[in-house]
């Protein structure tokens, strides 16, 4: 394989990006977004281009999200680093969000984070029996940014708020149940289907239709009542006291797990997804991700989850609040606030 992180061609119609980064899973940085950015916007008027196809060298994952090491250390400054990758990243999903073609991401393995934020915009989205897919920021201290706020919030009943808060990690038959992914296709016969698209480069989701299966029971098809009634409230001390007053297992294994959480990242997690449920534009939507994100990565609970999980892998964050009852509602007003004139984030034109 060549040494670029993303590797761009055109190809008997398809205009083809494959994230090349396999000893990071493909982790996103500013490069790899730039790349593709550049890729879709000469693809977007090229009539010689059909449909895009976004898939990645390897067996190992899609993507495992984006490069959360160079976050926290520019986080630990004056985040400016970080600013600059949540500009360029949220631009390509915006980009992708409203492109004239279509386009089609194969999310064969891991998917987290910043994979979603490339593969959720797309039209087909392929599943296989080695995907995994979840949204797990709260567990460092972040939130599920990348259009998260206006993807999860619109899944079937409260599984997106759900997702978001725990960090559930689904298969295949859980992702296609609930639209996450449009189609299954198991793993032998990926490369079938991107010679099938190579050939039919106008009609990917016909393709994909022809080649799907079936990705058997969704797990969590009986947990659903409980998710959307234990879900459905306004904050996050009002979802605690329904799990813990439902009292089953599985409610009390969700408590379990949100108690492991960072108290101020739900917070900012419950409000942007019920935010950007009432938002009208996937645009304004990253928008507030933007300001969130350039103002959370600074905060004492992102650099904790970060040397928790990734650099020292003890997994005991030590977050501060470390309860709900001390994030004060008006410490989660400031992280939403609108950002001076001249910082917001915009799309590319």
């Amino acid at each position: 394989m060549s040494e670029s992180e993303v590797l761009t061609c055109v190809e008997s119609g398809v205009g083809r990006i494959t994230l090349n980064r396999p000893k990071a899973l493909h982790a996103l940085n500013r490069g790899m977004c730039e790349a593709m950015t550049d890729a879709l916007l000469a693809w977007r008027s090229d009539e010689a281009v059909q449909s895009v196809l976004i898939d990645h060298a390897g067996e190992r994952g899609f993507c495992a999200g984006g490069d959360i090491r160079m976050i926290a250390e520019s986080g630990a400054g004056d985040a400016s680093e970080a600013r600059a990758f949540f500009a360029v990243e949220y631009r390509l999903n915006h980009l992708m969000f409203e492109y004239p073609k279509p386009v089609t991401a194969i999310v064969d393995g891991i998917v987290m984070g910043g994979g979603v934020g490339i593969s959720e915009p797309a039209d087909v989205r392929v599943a296989t029996e080695r995907t995994t897919y979840a949204m797990p920021e709260t567990g460092i201290g972040l939130f599920p940014d990348v259009g998260g706020g206006w993807f999860l919030p619109r899944l079937p009943g409260q599984t997106g708020v759900w997702l978001a808060l725990t960090g559930a990690r689904l298969k295949a038959a859980d992702t296609v149940a609930l639209g996450i992914h449009t189609h299954f296709v198991p793993s032998d016969r990926i490369e079938a289907l991107k010679a099938a698209l190579l050939s039919h480069p106008a009609e990917p989701g016909i393709i994909a239709d022809t080649l799907a299966a079936e990705p058997g029971p969704a797990p969590t098809a009986a947990r659903r009542e409980a998710i959307d009634r234990l879900f459905a409230f306004e904050t996050v001390e009002a979802i605690f006291a329904a799990l813990e007053a439902d009292g089953s297992d599985w409610a009390l294994a969700q408590l379990a797990v949100l108690k492991t959480k960072s108290p101020q990242s739900m917070k900012v997690t419950l409000r942007q997804l019920r935010i950007g449920a009432t938002l009208t534009s996937f645009a304004e939507t990253m928008a507030m991700e933007y300001r969130l994100g350039g103002r959370v990565v600074r905060s004492h609970d992102f650099q904790e989850g970060v040397r928790a999980v990734i650099v020292d892998k003890d997994n005991t964050p030590d977050w501060s609040p470390a309860g709900l009852d001390g994030v004060t509602d008006a410490a989660i007003d400031g992280l939403f606030t609108p950002l001076p004139s001249g910082e917001e984030w915009t799309p590319l034109s």
